[in-house]
């Protein structure tokens, strides 16, 4: 990511939703910024100057001349703000709260269009990369709850998400080829296929509407045994506590079903994990050395007694 390939993003992103393009009338017959003065008052129910100015980081002169030009054409009134008398609280007047909504029946026409022009699958692949944007850039306007972590079943796509995010991290963070990525197609397609769901699981953790990590609980060869596979979280969510809770919710299901012992196979390398296993309990029962994914490695086998004092 360079400093050319956001402004290049911007200029692509600006023809696109037209926002300088006046001669559509979009905004007419305001300003961008006093259009997106009009939408804030139109969504807010108790603001004040002060608040604005925060929320648009504006010049505290140029909205001062903004509110003062609404005032005039009827648009706002102003009066003592209930949360502080030293403010002035700003809220749309009838003539205002038309002008807004004129504006608003105009931009929700535009992005129709817009919308218009994508195929309707791909539509959710787009509100993802948005939302993933305003994520990451850190959107404070988010909606309430988008930041808390839900663990649930895999939605149609989530298996295919599940390899395409080991074989990609895996290979950013370690250099491992192509290799893991069969190894990880091969477990998830033996699940897809054939799995009991009574003994068998997988879970994935979802925040903003995002995936975010995953791990599964597959039957073992060995009667009465449980084996944790493919663990992962992405980057950004590391540090939440979320592979904690994914291996919590692994070692809960396999009691509540009956299993004896739960086991998993790891690599020394991936030390965050293994740190993960020893606080649940799991006990390293054996290690060797191999060479896969392209790497010298040193594979590790771990267990937990489910019947044991374990979390």
């Amino acid at each position: 990511m360079t400093v050319q390939d956001i402004r290049a993003f911007n200029r692509f992103y600006t023809n696109v939703i037209g926002a300088l393009d006046y001669g559509r009338h979009l905004y007419a017959p305001y300003t961008l910024t006093e259009a997106r003065v009009l939408y804030e008052l139109a969504h807010s129910a108790d603001t004040d100057a002060a608040d604005l100015r925060a929320d648009l980081a504006l010049d505290a002169g140029y909205l001062s001349r903004i509110l003062n030009k609404f005032e005039e054409a009827g648009l706002i009134e102003r009066a003592p703000s209930r949360k502080d008398p030293r403010r002035r609280r700003v809220s749309l007047t009838a003539d205002g709260r038309s002008a807004a909504g004129l504006l608003d029946e105009r931009a929700r026409e535009t992005v129709d269009s817009l919308l218009g022009a994508v195929a309707p699958g791909e539509r959710p692949r787009l509100a993802e990369a948005m939302r993933t944007i305003r994520t990451i850039l850190g959107d404070a306007h988010t909606p309430d709850g988008a930041g808390e972590v839900v663990l649930r079943e895999p939605h149609p796509g989530d298996l295919g998400w599940i390899v395409q995010r080991n074989a990609a991290l895996y290979a950013a963070e370690y250099g491992w080829n192509t290799d893991y990525e069969g190894l990880v197609a091969r477990i998830v397609a033996d699940y897809a296929e054939d799995h009991d769901p009574h003994l068998e699981r997988v879970w994935i953790a979802e925040r903003a509407g995002r995936p975010m990590g995953c791990v599964m609980c597959v039957r073992d060869d060995a009667p009465g045994t449980a084996r944790l596979r493919l663990l992962l979280v992405e980057p950004e969510a590391r540090g939440l506590g979320i592979g904690d809770r994914l291996v919590t919710a692994v070692i809960g299901f396999a009691r509540g079903v009956g299993y004896r012992d739960l086991v998993l196979w790891t690599n020394d390398v991936l030390s965050a994990a293994r740190r993960i296993y020893q606080r649940h309990g799991f006990v390293l029962a054996a290690e060797r050395p191999h060479r896969s994914f392209g790497k010298d490695l040193v594979g590790q086998d771990w267990r937990l007694d489910l019947h044991g004092t374990g979390r």
